[in-house]
Protein backbone atom coordinates (compact mmCIF):
# COMPACT_ATOMS: atom_id res chain seq x y z
CA UNK A 1 0.00 0.00 0.00
CA UNK A 2 1.16 3.61 -0.37
CA UNK A 3 -0.02 7.14 0.14
CA UNK A 4 -2.34 7.12 -2.76
CA UNK A 5 -4.57 3.96 -0.69
CA UNK A 6 -7.69 5.64 1.11
CA UNK A 7 -7.12 2.10 3.27
CA UNK A 8 -3.44 2.90 4.17
CA UNK A 9 -3.92 6.41 4.82
CA UNK A 10 -6.90 5.35 7.62
CA UNK A 11 -4.68 2.79 9.05
CA UNK A 12 -2.23 5.39 9.53
CA UNK A 13 -3.95 8.29 10.97
CA UNK A 14 -5.60 5.53 13.42
CA UNK A 15 -1.81 4.36 14.55
CA UNK A 16 -0.89 8.21 14.78
CA UNK A 17 -3.64 9.04 16.66
CA UNK A 18 -3.18 6.31 19.15
CA UNK A 19 0.94 6.84 19.60
CA UNK A 20 1.24 9.85 20.03
CA UNK A 21 -0.88 12.59 21.45
CA UNK A 22 0.68 15.42 20.24
CA UNK A 23 0.13 14.00 16.80
CA UNK A 24 -3.99 13.33 17.30
CA UNK A 25 -4.11 17.35 18.10
CA UNK A 26 -2.50 18.44 15.13
CA UNK A 27 -4.28 15.60 13.05
CA UNK A 28 -7.44 17.32 14.32
CA UNK A 29 -6.33 20.83 13.69
CA UNK A 30 -4.53 20.31 10.20
CA UNK A 31 -7.66 18.15 8.75
CA UNK A 32 -7.53 15.33 6.18
CA UNK A 33 -4.48 14.25 4.60
CA UNK A 34 -4.67 15.40 0.98
CA UNK A 35 -1.24 14.72 -0.48
CA UNK A 36 -1.41 13.96 -4.11
CA UNK A 37 1.13 12.01 -5.83
CA UNK A 38 3.18 13.52 -8.35
CA UNK A 39 3.33 11.10 -11.18
CA UNK A 40 5.87 12.09 -13.45
CA UNK A 41 9.14 10.79 -11.85
CA UNK A 42 11.65 12.94 -14.29
CA UNK A 43 9.59 16.17 -14.37
CA UNK A 44 9.75 15.52 -10.12
CA UNK A 45 13.30 15.11 -9.56
CA UNK A 46 14.11 17.90 -12.02
CA UNK A 47 11.83 20.22 -9.73
CA UNK A 48 13.42 19.34 -6.71
CA UNK A 49 16.78 20.07 -8.34
CA UNK A 50 15.40 23.73 -9.70
CA UNK A 51 14.00 24.24 -6.15
CA UNK A 52 17.53 23.66 -4.36
CA UNK A 53 18.28 26.95 -2.20
CA UNK A 54 15.38 29.43 -4.09
CA UNK A 55 12.28 30.44 -2.49
CA UNK A 56 9.21 27.87 -4.08
CA UNK A 57 7.97 31.05 -6.25
CA UNK A 58 11.56 31.29 -7.58
CA UNK A 59 11.58 27.57 -8.36
CA UNK A 60 8.04 27.52 -9.95
CA UNK A 61 8.81 30.87 -12.39
CA UNK A 62 11.96 28.90 -13.32
CA UNK A 63 10.35 25.34 -14.03
CA UNK A 64 7.33 27.19 -15.81
CA UNK A 65 10.32 29.06 -18.10
CA UNK A 66 12.04 25.79 -18.93
CA UNK A 67 8.88 24.23 -20.03
CA UNK A 68 8.24 27.07 -22.11
CA UNK A 69 11.64 26.76 -23.61
CA UNK A 70 10.94 22.85 -24.40
CA UNK A 71 7.03 23.17 -25.81
CA UNK A 72 5.72 21.48 -27.38
CA UNK A 73 7.85 18.67 -26.14
CA UNK A 74 6.59 17.53 -22.15
CA UNK A 75 9.40 17.78 -19.57
CA UNK A 76 11.36 15.33 -20.21
CA UNK A 77 15.13 13.25 -19.84
CA UNK A 78 14.95 13.18 -23.43
CA UNK A 79 14.09 16.84 -23.98
CA UNK A 80 16.51 17.81 -21.30
CA UNK A 81 19.65 16.54 -23.24
CA UNK A 82 18.66 18.25 -26.24
CA UNK A 83 19.33 21.73 -24.41
CA UNK A 84 23.15 22.52 -24.30
CA UNK A 85 24.25 24.72 -20.68
CA UNK A 86 23.27 28.13 -22.36
CA UNK A 87 20.05 26.88 -23.43
CA UNK A 88 19.49 25.78 -19.65
CA UNK A 89 20.84 29.43 -18.22
CA UNK A 90 18.33 31.37 -20.90
CA UNK A 91 15.47 29.69 -18.45
CA UNK A 92 17.25 31.00 -15.15
CA UNK A 93 18.75 27.89 -14.76
CA UNK A 94 22.14 27.99 -12.81
CA UNK A 95 25.25 26.74 -14.46
CA UNK A 96 25.53 23.99 -11.89
CA UNK A 97 22.38 23.05 -11.58
CA UNK A 98 22.38 22.79 -15.62
CA UNK A 99 24.45 20.05 -14.84
CA UNK A 100 22.87 18.64 -12.44
CA UNK A 101 19.69 18.30 -14.83
CA UNK A 102 21.77 16.77 -18.07
CA UNK A 103 23.34 14.18 -16.04
CA UNK A 104 19.79 13.18 -14.44
CA UNK A 105 18.45 13.12 -18.26
CA UNK A 106 21.50 11.34 -19.05
CA UNK A 107 21.64 8.95 -16.73
CA UNK A 108 17.70 8.12 -16.72
CA UNK A 109 18.15 7.71 -20.58
CA UNK A 110 21.44 5.33 -20.39
CA UNK A 111 19.43 3.36 -17.57
CA UNK A 112 21.33 3.67 -14.82
CA UNK A 113 18.82 5.39 -12.67
CA UNK A 114 15.41 3.24 -13.80
CA UNK A 115 13.06 5.53 -13.45
CA UNK A 116 10.05 3.30 -15.04
CA UNK A 117 10.96 0.16 -12.63
CA UNK A 118 12.43 1.81 -9.51
CA UNK A 119 9.56 1.55 -7.82
CA UNK A 120 10.15 -2.09 -7.24
CA UNK A 121 13.09 -0.91 -5.08
CA UNK A 122 13.31 -0.53 -1.08
CA UNK A 123 13.26 2.71 0.10
CA UNK A 124 17.17 2.25 1.02
CA UNK A 125 17.90 1.11 -3.15
CA UNK A 126 16.05 4.13 -4.39
CA UNK A 127 17.80 6.40 -2.30
CA UNK A 128 20.81 4.54 -3.29
CA UNK A 129 20.25 4.66 -7.59
CA UNK A 130 19.08 8.48 -7.21
CA UNK A 131 21.70 9.71 -5.46
CA UNK A 132 24.16 8.53 -8.18
CA UNK A 133 22.65 11.61 -10.02
CA UNK A 134 25.13 15.12 -9.50
CA UNK A 135 22.54 17.09 -7.20
CA UNK A 136 20.33 14.50 -5.89
CA UNK A 137 21.22 13.36 -2.07
CA UNK A 138 19.47 11.82 0.33
CA UNK A 139 16.97 15.02 1.29
CA UNK A 140 15.92 14.95 -2.09
CA UNK A 141 15.66 11.31 -2.96
CA UNK A 142 13.73 10.88 0.22
CA UNK A 143 11.42 13.68 -1.22
CA UNK A 144 10.83 11.23 -4.18
CA UNK A 145 10.00 8.39 -1.98
CA UNK A 146 7.26 10.45 -0.04
CA UNK A 147 5.69 12.70 -2.98
CA UNK A 148 6.02 10.11 -5.77
CA UNK A 149 6.22 6.60 -4.88
CA UNK A 150 4.38 7.53 -1.97
CA UNK A 151 6.10 5.50 0.03
CA UNK A 152 4.48 5.10 3.99
CA UNK A 153 7.76 4.90 6.09
CA UNK A 154 10.12 8.01 5.38
CA UNK A 155 11.26 10.26 8.11
CA UNK A 156 13.38 13.04 6.57
CA UNK A 157 15.24 14.05 9.98
CA UNK A 158 17.77 16.74 7.95
CA UNK A 159 14.77 18.65 6.56
CA UNK A 160 14.45 22.19 8.17
CA UNK A 161 11.21 22.22 7.88
CA UNK A 162 10.43 19.18 10.25
CA UNK A 163 13.21 19.95 12.75
CA UNK A 164 11.11 23.58 12.89
CA UNK A 165 7.69 22.12 13.55
CA UNK A 166 8.74 19.20 15.94
CA UNK A 167 10.45 21.96 18.24
CA UNK A 168 7.42 23.97 18.14
CA UNK A 169 5.41 21.24 18.48
CA UNK A 170 7.12 19.26 21.18
CA UNK A 171 7.47 22.34 22.79
CA UNK A 172 12.09 22.25 22.78
CA UNK A 173 14.16 24.78 23.64
CA UNK A 174 16.17 24.43 20.21
CA UNK A 175 15.97 22.97 16.93
CA UNK A 176 16.32 18.91 17.87
CA UNK A 177 19.41 16.92 16.35
CA UNK A 178 19.11 14.02 14.64
CA UNK A 179 19.01 11.36 17.97
CA UNK A 180 16.20 13.74 19.50
CA UNK A 181 14.39 14.00 16.20
CA UNK A 182 14.21 10.10 15.66
CA UNK A 183 13.63 9.43 19.37
CA UNK A 184 10.37 11.74 18.70
CA UNK A 185 9.50 10.16 15.41
CA UNK A 186 10.01 6.58 16.67
CA UNK A 187 6.37 6.21 17.80
CA UNK A 188 5.25 7.41 14.00
CA UNK A 189 6.38 4.00 12.17
CA UNK A 190 5.37 2.59 10.05
CA UNK A 191 4.03 5.57 8.62
CA UNK A 192 6.27 8.30 9.41
CA UNK A 193 5.17 9.94 5.75
CA UNK A 194 1.91 10.94 7.17
CA UNK A 195 3.28 12.08 10.44
CA UNK A 196 6.06 14.43 8.36
CA UNK A 197 3.43 15.67 5.88
CA UNK A 198 1.14 16.95 9.11
CA UNK A 199 4.37 18.26 10.42
CA UNK A 200 5.10 20.40 7.42
CA UNK A 201 1.21 21.56 7.71
CA UNK A 202 1.84 22.34 11.00
CA UNK A 203 3.82 25.82 10.03
CA UNK A 204 0.97 27.15 8.16
CA UNK A 205 -0.94 27.03 10.76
Amino acid sequence: MTLASTESIDQALRHLRRSDPVMKGLIRQVGPFTLKLQRNRFRSLARAIIAQQISTAAARSIQRRLEEQLAPEPLSAAAISQLSLDELRSSGISPQKGSYLIDLAEKVQAGTVPLNRIGRLSDEAVIEQLTQVKGIGRWTAQMFLIFSLGRLDVFPHDDLGIRSAIKRLYQLPDLPNKQTSQQIAAPWTPYASVASWYCWRSLEL
